[in-house]
Parts: C-alpha cells; sequence; structure tokens
C-alpha cells in the first residue's frame, strides 16, 4: 500500500497538467482519469519515467453510455515490470471525436486499438493499420454501439430455384417495435 501512495504522490507532482484526478482501488492498482488530449502525452511520459517505467500495455476496453456527449469511456490498463503495479488509466471521448495512437509505444496496442475501432467505431490517429478484424468488411455500424438494428442490414439465404446462396436487403416489419408497456413484467396480454 506504501509502494502505491508513494507512486501515486510522485505522478501527482511529475505530471499535474495531464492528470484530472488520481485514486487508488483497494491497494491493488493506481486510477487516473485523464482528458482524452492529453492521453499520449501522459502514457508516453509513465513510459519514458525512469522510476515508474509503466512498458506494458496490458489490456484496453472500452465502455459505452449512450446517453452522455462523451459517449466512450475508454480504459487502459498500464503494467510496470519495475514497481510491479498496474496502473488504470481512464479517459472520455466521443463519436465525433479520436484518440491519439498509443501503438508506438507499445505493440500490443496495434491489435487492442483496431478491436475498439472495429466494435466501437472509436477512431484513433496515427494509427498504422487501423481496420477491422473481427467484422466482415462490408459491415455497416459497429456492433458494440447497438447502432444498427439486431437482424443487420442483409439476409443471406440459400435459394432453392437458384441453387446458390442470395444476398439481399432484409425487410424488417415495424409492427413488434410499437409497444407500451406499463410494466417490464406486462406483455400487453391479458387474461
Amino acid at each position: 500500500m506504501e509502494q502505491h501512495l508513494l507512486i501515486a504522490s510522485y505522478m501527482e507532482q511529475c505530471f499535474p497538467r495531464y492528470i484530472s484526478s488520481i485514486g487508488i482501488r483497494e491497494g491493488s492498482q493506481i486510477d487516473i482519469t485523464v482528458k482524452s488530449f492529453n492521453l499520449f502525452n501522459l502514457v508516453q511520459s509513465l513510459n519514458y519515467d525512469l522510476f515508474l517505467a509503466y512498458e506494458v500495455l496490458v489490456d484496453l476496453w472500452i465502455v459505452d453510455y449512450p446517453n452522455e456527449i462523451n459517449r466512450f469511456q475508454v480504459n487502459y490498463i498500464l503494467g510496470s515490470i519495475i514497481t510491479t503495479t498496474r496502473l488504470h488509466i481512464i479517459t472520455y471521448t466521443s463519436t465525433y471525436t479520436c484518440l491519439y495512437s498509443l501503438s508506438k509505444l507499445f505493440k500490443a496496442g496495434n491489435w487492442l486499438e483496431r478491436e475498439a475501432y472495429d466494435l466501437y467505431g472509436v477512431f484513433f490517429t496515427e494509427h498504422s493499420d487501423l481496420r477491422r478484424i473481427l467484422t466482415d468488411y462490408g459491415f455497416e455500424g459497429y456492433p458494440m454501439k447497438k447502432d444498427f438494428p439486431i437482424g443487420g442490414y442483409v439476409q443471406v439465404r440459400y435459394d432453392d430455384e437458384t441453387k446458390k446462396i442470395v444476398i439481399e436487403p432484409l425487410e424488417l416489419s415495424q409492427e413488434f417495435r410499437n409497444y407500451k408497456f406499463s410494466t417490464p413484467w406486462d406483455a400487453g396480454i391479458s387474461s
């Protein structure tokens, strides 16, 4: 616990203009909130600092808050081999702004940022190979944003007459989307 307090106070003193808030979660890791435009400079400084040496990007994940202006909470976990600590960095971005890529600092950032782009549409500038990895190249939208129809835009089926697979636009009936329930348990069925 003392080591985490020492590292947190050191970061507060060295990087006050980058860090919005800092805290320690149950002695296991340090949580930092940072503005999105300060993210790259902070992470680069943490990477190059000889005392801290956060040189491993362990994970990157996104939490989507659709009703917020900055709807994406982007979370990074950095690891330091020297101090044997983990650092949780949190930043927020919107659909229309982008983050500076960390793939120049961490090789793991290449794949993790591509996954974030593919699933949520978060764009990373200066990324060398930002393309889809999990969804089809023709896929419209981003699956984790939930901004596309549940059934998709096209349907794939086998046509018995032509004896081949046919891809055609999906026609959705809207009658099941217009429902008004007084409670979540009321399915509109009266007994």
